[in-house]
């Protein structure tokens, strides 16, 4: 049977974790994307840690796709350098690139599956959104929480560390972004829309 949207070098989809590289970002609220990478090698074997495209990516199966992992190298709101020029090498269409990021809208651990939208007010988002030249490829929001009041500043809270009942909460949430995003892949979005949002 032939393959719709068959790529050179066999990527069919492309899987986009968001965070900020180095260590001061680790375990951060901008960075659930990278927790999930974790995750992700995890259950799959992989080895994130190839570089190319200003990322670091491998490429693992799921069922019968061959899927692209990538970690963006170039800071969160120069996402897009990255996701564009990977995107356009393999031939995937923006229906699967999906994208895992965190999001400040949703309760700390809730998991919003969506198959398009806008940027949100996320600059990784947003500098997908541009380079890929449409809203119309998926993610895997995971919630971190609003800021505790309206004056808490969104840039020091995306870039604070979740502290006790909160980090068990967020690794339970970023184990179930991986498994959303396998469903996707396997299933479709209704059915992993159904069971994950």
């Amino acid at each position: 049977m032939l393959k719709l949207f068959s790529s050179s070098g066999g990527a069919d989809w492309l899987v986009v974790f968001l965070g900020n590289p180095g260590p001061k970002f680790a375990g951060t609220r901008h960075n659930v994307g990278f927790m999930a990478a974790e995750k992700c090698e995890k259950a799959t074997g992989a080895s994130i840690r190839r570089a190319r495209f200003k990322a670091l990516t491998d490429t693992v199966r799921v069922g019968e796709a061959s899927v692209l992992l990538m970690k963006p190298q170039t800071f969160m709101n120069l996402s897009g350098d990255a996701v564009g020029p990977a995107a356009r090498f393999y031939h995937i269409p923006p229906e699967r690139v999906i994208v895992v990021s965190d999001d400040v809208s949703l309760p700390l651990g809730k998991l919003r599956v969506r198959t398009k939208g806008s940027a949100g007010g996320h600059n990784g988002l947003k500098s997908i959104i541009a380079a890929l030249g449409t809203e119309g490829f998926p993610r895997v929001k995971v919630g971190v929480g609003a800021p505790p009041h309206p004056d808490y500043d969104m840039a020091d809270w995306v870039l604070s560390t979740f502290k006790n009942q909160d980090a068990a909460d967020m690794d339970a949430a970023v184990s179930r972004a991986w498994d959303a995003v396998e469903s996707y892949i396997r299933f479709g979005p209704e059915k992993t829309m159904d069971k994950f949002n």
